[in-house]
């Protein structure tokens, strides 16, 4: 069976830094018909366990540790027995949210996975966050970029555990140097491309240095 990336839209809350704001993010299931592994369980486990529809799930992997991205993760890998993937730069953040439940397994930077017969590489991208990752798909021409690239830009660095010239390195040598068509599948908003970001990213790469 053909893999494909299906996409789950959940609504909650992050909070950082004493604030807290309305949010809706991306959960990404990448998989065939029979296995998958999920990319950022946000807020509702339940939704994402029906989004799955009786799949196998094979992993829980977590682009970054704010809470948004893993607050359902203990709960989705608890139903299932699917293990939570985190890099462990970003274990001080995910202990804020989860200071009981530690992950079940670490990603490393060049770390593969695989899934329904295709294969997902780490990419460690800090700067958003210190254990950010996004991960290389190029048999699906997809990059998942969690918080690191959106449409239109890097992703913030206004708060605690980010920092904007780590994050514009990042984007540079490892998401810039990726195949123009690859799809941008981040963590919140639209899909794009690495060929259409690449011009205005040129700007934030000037303004960061």
């Amino acid at each position: 069976m053909t893999a494909r990336v299906d996409l789950l839209v959940t609504s909650g809350t992050f909070s950082l830094d004493g604030g807290t704001w309305e949010v809706d993010n991306n959960v990404w299931i990448v998989g065939d018909d029979e296995e998958a592994i999920v990319v950022d369980a946000a807020h509702d486990a339940d939704a994402i366990i029906t989004a799955l529809g009786g799949r196998t799930l094979r992993a829980v992997v977590c682009t970054h540790a704010h809470n948004d991205h893993i607050d359902a993760a203990p709960a989705l890998a608890d139903a299932t027995g699917a293990p939570v993937l985190l890099h462990p730069d970003d274990l001080p953040l995910w202990k804020r949210t989860h200071p009981g439940r530690a992950p079940d397994g670490e990603l490393a930077d060049g770390q593969p996975l695989t899934v329904a017969g295709v294969t997902l590489t780490v990419l460690h991208t800090p700067g958003h966050a210190p254990g950010a990752v996004c991960l290389h798909a190029p048999e699906l021409v997809t990059v998942l970029t969690g918080d690191t690239l959106f449409e239109g830009g890097p992703g913030a660095t206004g708060r605690s555990f980010s920092d904007f010239p780590t994050i514009i390195d990042s984007i540079r040598d490892r998401l810039l140097t990726l195949p123009p068509r690859t799809l941008v599948r981040p963590g919140h908003g639209g899909t794009t491309t690495i060929g259409a970001e690449a011009p205005h990213l040129q700007e934030w790469i000037d303004r960061g240095h």
